[in-house]
């Protein structure tokens, strides 16, 4: 089953303590679908400036993504300029330009509608709520945000966790939106609100899946050589949703196995700067490293 994926589309700068990369291809929209893209067709919607050429477009559509819900603007792409700092953990926005993305209003073409499996990436809960108002069918909703929506959206996002079967958060992000310290808890009192489950994104750490009687807690792929940290959250969205709609399943061991393909396509993404990562994978390369991580828990 297909899957659709709205989010942002856009140029970054990013500098590590090693090297730096001038206006790279960048977005949660871009990063989630070339890692769904391993799995099954993504269909995205997204706004791009007069600077996203056909060529850009064309990285995106040889791996067969659907990229007929993408508008095109006058003017100039989404930028995001950051450095990270020496633990490559933590990082500075040096600056954020929305330009194109600031009047973004997600327009999904008919065909959209009908399919399954939705991945709403980090964007203003407002347009997360108008994509689930315009689907008709859907088995599985995945849903991301930030910081910047619990402050201040936070009754909007509210209503956009009633809506989707699963949150995705970062421990940071659980404290912040619940005010309780234990992050358990915390997703607990999410889940209350009405998603079956809720992701904790740990980062270098891996990720958990708590709902519905599950816990079940992976650590990441122990990557030799981190280069470039950007889009890891959204690569691992992106290959957890597609993994779904990949086998059309949703029960609980197809959800643990999906949450190992999101942390393994991740992993290859942080070993390259921009989408290059994502682009040198292929499927025996995400099936060895699946391997390697099953020996890794298996005691």
């Amino acid at each position: 089953m297909p899957l659709v994926i709205v989010g942002s589309m856009a140029f970054d700068t990013i500098e590590t303590p090693f090297a730096k990369r001038e206006r790279v291809i960048g977005g949660a929209c871009v990063y989630a679908s070339l890692a769904a893209s391993n799995f099954d067709t993504a269909h995205i919607v997204g706004v791009v400036g007069d600077d996203f050429t056909q060529e850009h477009m064309n990285i995106l559509e040889e791996r067969k993504i659907d990229t007929s819900g993408v508008k095109k603007s006058p003017g100039k792409s989404f930028f995001w300029a950051g450095k990270y700092n020496q633990d490559m953990k933590t990082r500075e926005t040096i600056t954020t330009e929305l330009n194109v993305f600031e009047k973004f209003e997600p327009e999904l073409p008919e065909k959209y509608r009908d399919i399954p499996f939705l991945f709403l990436a980090n964007i203003d809960p407002k347009l997360q709520m108008k994509v689930l108002n315009s689907m008709r069918r859907l088995k599985f909703t995945v849903c991301d945000t930030m910081d910047l929506w619990i402050n201040i959206k936070k009754q909007e996002l509210t209503e956009v966790f009633k809506r989707v079967d699963c949150v995705v958060l970062n421990d940071e992000e659980i404290r912040l939106f619940t005010g309780k310290d234990n992050v358990m808890h915390g997703a607990a009192e999410i889940q209350k609100l009405g998603p079956k489950y809720v992701i904790i994104k740990k980062g270098e750490h891996g990720s958990c899946l708590s709902g519905q009687g599950i816990y079940f807690s992976l650590p990441s792929y122990p990557v030799d050589n981190v280069v470039d940290p950007t889009g890891a959250g959204d690569s691992f969205a992106g290959a957890f949703t597609g993994y779904l709609a990949k086998t059309g399943k949703t029960d609980a061991a197809t959800l643990k196995r999906a949450i190992a393909y999101g942390n393994t396509v991740a992993s290859f993404t942080v070993e390259d700067f921009s989408i290059d990562g994502l682009l040198k994978i292929r499927t025996k390369d995400i099936e060895n490293r699946m391997n390697e991580i099953k020996k890794m828990v298996n005691f």
